[in-house]
């Protein structure tokens, strides 16, 4: 059995129905009730409490851990979810962590998750740990925008990151959580390209088929916006990154292909893939 945390987002639906169809038996777990792929047995739990973790890890070999906003708050402990694990006999865990341990490893979060790939590490157990950077899903941000103003607003119009299809994450998880190959490896995950914003905007054009207009935000402005949904901190933080990144934010991983055989997905793919969400 596979339990798959987070099994409802972006990355756990695609990764749940990836090892149901690989023939695992799979624990889709996720906060609230919700639609999983046939054969695939769900259960409703917070990761913020550990222990009501407990049901669905009962049986389970192998956890997908990926963490709610939360669990990265002050006074958090998502250590305690690895010994929960550990404790109902789980032998593998699979971390979704961040690129940003490696290149900006000093803010807060950050060095939480790196404390949390180190209690991993040290806890026995098999392990692997995937570090993505940014996510071409973050573009539904511009949903609406695209919808009823056929506009794309951002700042940093002409800056680009090699951002990664989160279904490839999925496709990563699922081999490291069905492979024991992985075992004991930490894998940057990243697009096959570079891409800015403007970039982004004409791919999702293309997908559409008709002109989305690109409007270029200043710092104050985006960070304004992104305060509506994330403390004005990790606003700015993001907002450092998308605005200076380092070299190895724009460092282009062959770990993708790797690990799957084939290269990552390109922004214009997940925009034609997703093109119901912009229309």
């Amino acid at each position: 059995m596979i339990v798959v945390t987070g099994a409802t987002g972006n990355i756990g639906r695609p990764l749940t129905r990836a090892l149901a169809e690989a023939g695992a038996q799979v624990t889709a777990v996720s906060r609230h009730p919700a639609a999983v792929p046939d054969g695939v047995r769900h259960m409703v739990a917070d990761l913020a409490e550990p222990a009501g973790l407990g049901p669905a890890l009962t049986g389970a070999k192998s956890l997908f851990l990926l963490l709610s906003g939360d669990l990265h708050a002050t006074g958090a402990n998502p250590a305690d979810l690895i010994a929960e694990a550990a404790a109902h006999g789980v032998r593998r865990i699979v971390l979704l962590s961040t690129l940003g341990v490696v290149t900006r490893p000093f803010g807060t979060t950050r060095v939480a998750m790196r404390a949390l790939e180190d209690t991993l590490c040290e806890s026995g157990l098999e392990w692997a740990v995937l570090r993505p950077g940014g996510f071409a899903s973050n573009a539904l941000w511009w949903a609406e925008s695209v919808r009823t103003r056929q506009l794309v607003a951002a700042p940093f119009g002409d800056v680009g990151v090699p951002v990664i299809d989160p279904a490839d994450i999925a496709a990563v998880a699922a081999a490291c959580l069905l492979e024991d190959r992985h075992t004991g490896r930490a894998y940057a995950l990243t697009g096959p390209e570079v891409i800015t914003p403007r970039e982004q905007t004409a791919a999702l054009a293309a997908a559409l088929g008709s002109p989305v207009h690109f409007q270029e935000l200043t710092r104050a402005e985006a960070k304004a916006a992104m305060s509506q949904a994330m403390p004005p901190e990790l606003a700015d933080d993001t907002l450092d990154i998308l605005g200076s990144p380092s070299p190895a934010e724009v460092e282009v991983s062959p770990d993708v292909e790797r690990v799957l055989g084939r290269a990552p997905h390109t922004f214009a793919d997940w925009a034609a893939r997703n093109v119901a969400a912009f229309r």
